[in-house]
């Protein structure tokens, strides 16, 4: 058989974005799984978004990538977060029904022309002469031009619950061990964990004891295309706390824990932690949240949000069974940690292909990050440039002004990661420009230009570009009421009741002029700054460069700069440990070369 195109590893939600981007740019490709029923299992929380998160999901929607649209259409519970903040950092948020989500995504792979889907335990990845060739699986060879890893925690995973502890990438399912030819061609590895709360069944547990957290009445859904209301009933959350009795459940048998024994080695999310460490390193806080969220419509399967551990089973049932509306709660799943290996992702282009071996591209946890929307997001962009590199174009990289998604790349390959990157909105400078509700104005035409966004997405595009431009020119004309809905207490729908126009226009069109007019001068300041930014940007340093013999640089900033190669001075300004005056250096010698 002829070279597949692209050949996607792993179907979670980074190899789903990557396969599904190949597929719809016209390149051959195969997306394997060692189990075709987990393909875009929720392994986690059944929540899709949140801070930071929320704009990913509508950045990847925005490109012509699926998650949104598959969390619109099994969403259960729709909230906006921080609606009493500004507009940078307000986020869209759901939950899902899991086994649904699960189902639309692999439907949607199934129904892509131009992919395959197929089971298969891939043992390898082959590399010849610095390129990758395809994978190995068992006795046979899957050849590709591209190969794009997502193996998520699946490398050498394995399983902690108390001091037992087993192989898994995750609960019941083997792990993976692609890592003999990977470590042949020089492709170092570190060690992270991540972990999971119990499960309880929600017939047992009491609603009344604890706050009801109802959905909004209006819901902002993630794709730019939905229309209406979600099509699945709508249902509650609650929220609930532990308290002093749960404490001292985990304080009297920490020597149990594998966190604090000793067992586990690998770093785990400082900005969601174990109940273990919140704890340990908050002893005064009397209590902590617990969210309490239901897993679909077709279960009474329900997820405690905020508890997550790795402690023994009867501790667990201890500590459960002390919190509010939980004292009766029977246990379905016990919670875990899980250990594995990723790529210190230094070691990739800002396109995520390695440095080391050309064709090989990496999304999702094996890059260092942790959560379903940044796994997503970088998923789209390794697909998209792994089906450019296949047809001899110039990668795509997203810069950090346009998107959280470059933001989050740009963050992995520049700075690194040496525990799992969670995006918050704190990490985008830029990030009043990068809302929720102008994804698709920064990124939709780019998707179009690269071919990811079809007529239909198009048209809806421009219909809603040209009501935004007929709201600004109504304004304009009317240069009063535009510095009038400064003002925060202004409401467009009052300053502006003698312009019909603007009035009939849809409502989301209306909230995002709004906006436009409320904060712009701070957005003429952050256009400033971003183009202040691009200058550097766009002052390209060569791959070859010989840092380590470059006069006038600190001894940090060659280590510094010889490890990640920047492509650019701004890229080079972003790295820790290099200082003003090495970007000077920098200048003087781009320059030299310019010349």
């Amino acid at each position: 058989m002829d070279p597949w195109d692209v050949i996607v590893v792993g179907a979670g939600h980074a190899g789903i974005e990557a396969a599904l981007a190949a597929a719809r740019l016209g390149r051959r490709t195969l997306l394997l799984t060692a189990n075709l029923d987990t393909v875009g299992k929720m392994s986690c929380n059944p929540s899709i978004g949140g801070q930071a998160k929320g704009q990913i999901v509508r950045e990847v929607d925005a490109l012509g990538g699926e998650m949104g649209r598959a969390a619109d259409a099994t969403g259960i519970h729709f909230r906006l977060l921080n609606t009493s903040k500004g507009p940078a950092v307000q986020a869209p948020r759901a939950q899902c029904d899991k086994p649904r989500y699960a189902a639309y995504m692999k439907r949607a792979v199934e129904a892509q022309p131009g992919l395959t889907l197929r089971q298969e335990h891939v043992t390898d990845v082959l590399v010849e002469g610095g390129r990758v060739t395809g994978v190995q699986v068992g006795a046979r060879v899957y050849a590709a031009r591209a190969v794009v890893l997502t193996n998520g925690t699946f490398l050498r995973g394995v399983l902690h619950q108390g001091l037992e502890q087993h192989a898994g990438g995750r609960m019941g399912e083997p792990p993976s061990g692609l890592l003999a030819a990977l470590a042949a061609a020089g492709i170092r590895t570190g060690r992270m964990k991540t972990g999971t709360p119990p499960r309880v069944n929600g017939r047992t547990i009491d609603p009344a004891a604890m706050e009801a957290q109802p959905g909004d009445p209006e819901p902002v859904l993630f794709s730019f295309l939905s229309q209406g209301p979600p099509p699945l009933p709508q249902v509650s959350c609650w929220v609930t706390r532990t308290t002093e009795a749960t404490h001292a459940a985990i304080r009297e048998n920490l020597d149990r824990s594998p966190l604090y024994s000793g067992v586990i080695c690998g770093v785990g999310p400082r900005y969601c932690p174990s109940l273990e460490d919140k704890v340990v390193k908050f002893p005064d806080r009397a209590s902590h949240q617990v969210f309490v969220e239901p897993e679909g419509l077709d279960t009474l399967e329900v997820y405690l949000n905020g508890i997550s551990t790795s402690l023994p089973p009867d501790v667990q049932a201890r500590l459960v069974a002390s919190i509010p509306g939980l004292e009766r709660a029977e246990v379905l799943r016990w919670g875990y940690a899980v250990e594995y290996d990723y790529f210190p992702p230094t070691q990739l282009w800002p396109s995520l292909e390695s440095k080391a071996v050309a064709g090989l591209f990496f999304a999702g946890q094996v890059n260092g990050t942790t959560g379903y929307e940044e796994a997503a997001g970088q998923g789209l962009v390794a697909g998209v440039n792994a089906a450019r590199l296949v047809a001899l174009q110039p990668p795509l990289v997203l810069s950090r002004d346009a998107s959280y998604i470059g933001v989050l790349i740009d963050d992995l390959v520049t700075r690194g990661t040496e525990e799992p990157y969670r995006m918050f909105s704190s990490r985008a400078e830029h990030r009043l420009l990068l809302r929720h509700d102008n994804a698709d104005e920064r990124l939709t035409p780019l998707g179009r230009e690269l071919g990811l966004v079809d007529d239909a997405r198009w048209a809806a595009f421009e219909a809603k570009r040209e009501a935004l431009a007929a709201g600004r020119v109504a304004f304009a004309r009317r240069p009063h009421l535009a510095r009038a809905m400064r003002r925060q207490e202004a409401v467009l729908e009052q300053v502006a009741a003698d312009l019909p126009d603007v009035l009939a226009l849809p409502a989301g069109v209306r909230r995002l002029l709004e906006t436009e007019l409320r904060y712009a001068g701070y957005l003429e300041r952050q256009a400033a700054q971003v183009e202040r930014q691009r200058r550097l940007e766009g002052l390209p340093l060569p791959d070859d460069l010989d840092y380590r013999g470059l006069s006038g640089l600190a001894v940090e900033a060659r280590e510094k700069l010889a490890a990640v190669r920047p492509r650019s001075l701004g890229q080079a300004s972003r790295i820790a440990g290099v200082s003003p005056s090495d970007i000077d250096v920098l200048l003087i010698h781009a320059h030299r070369r310019r010349a």
